[in-house]
């Protein structure tokens, strides 16, 4: 009961995080409203995010350390992906002005922190409940889920690109009201972009590694060729590709979105794409 309660706690602190910054920052609301978009998130919004964000924490190392079984499934994924999106641009905020992108992330938050408490996941084999397992799985995710975020990233920067310069008569000002104009700026979104990139990619290149290292351990057997590893090695040479483009020869704008989205779809495919091979084609459970 207390556990249940704790993701009600964690969700509802979020999604009334999101309404604030929904009215403040997208919806606007007056001279307070005014005076919150010129300042970006201050001081007091970022310590409110905390608290949730500590909850979230707390529950998800119970769900993936402190347990005797370790049960791991879809719900354990999204939530683990919130929670490092949440963190992601928390830290931002202290670099970047990301007011507008509060409101699109908090009230995702807030769904997927309480998804574990009804879907706790299916049972995992003898070999991942080691605690070395737990970690590889723990950086496995992390990778997936920056790719994750950096996918959502690049597509909402393309829309926003494409809106900026829709109109053939239009300036930025006109093709930018509304809710859209409290989106940090093309530039900094794509600085942000690359830093997500980064990480992921150091992550995604340790998983891999450690993979085939290590196989034995982690996995009670040794690495086999299959379509996980190759959509595995496709994504990773995918996002190795755009990395050297980006800061060998410039790449930017819509040439890094596209690679962006590209290496995220071999990304997706190593995994969901793999699980649809074994179960409807070949007919395993």
């Amino acid at each position: 009961m207390a556990e249940i309660l704790l993701y009600a706690l964690t969700t509802l602190l979020y999604a009334l995080l999101g309404l604030h910054f929904w009215r403040t920052r997208w919806t606007g609301g007056g001279k307070a409203a005014d005076a919150a978009q010129s300042t970006g998130i201050v001081s007091l919004e970022r310590v409110a995010i905390l608290a949730p964000f500590l909850l979230h924490t707390y529950l998800l190392y119970t769900g993936l350390f402190a347990a005797a079984e370790l049960r791991f499934g879809f719900s354990q994924a999204l939530s683990v992906t919130l929670w490092l999106t949440v963190l992601i641009y928390w830290v931002e905020s202290l670099i970047y002005d990301v007011k507008g992108m509060q409101a699109l992330v908090l009230p995702l938050a807030a769904v997927c922190a309480l998804l574990p408490a009804f879907f706790p996941g299916p049972e995992t084999p003898a070999y991942a409940q080691t605690f070395v397992f737990r970690i590889h799985l723990l950086v496995a995710m992390l990778a997936y889920s920056l790719f994750t975020i950096a996918a959502l990233h690049a597509t909402l920067m393309t829309v926003l690109e494409r809106r900026l310069h829709g109109g053939k008569h239009a300036g930025p000002a006109e093709s930018l009201s509304g809710p859209w104009a409290s989106l940090p700026p093309l530039m900094t979104l794509e600085a942000l972009l690359f830093r997500i990139l980064i990480l992921g990619f150091v992550l995604l290149s340790l998983t891999l590694g450690s993979g085939f290292v290590f196989s034995e351990e982690l996995f009670g057997k040794a690495a086999r060729f299959n379509h996980k590893t190759v959509f595995g090695i496709l994504s990773w040479i995918i996002f190795a590709t755009l990395l050297v483009g980006r800061y060998g020869w410039g790449w930017r704008g819509r040439t890094a979105l596209r690679w962006t989205l590209a290496g995220f779809v071999a990304l997706v495919l190593a995994y969901v794409g793999s699980m649809f091979v074994l179960q409807v084609i070949l007919g395993r459970v």
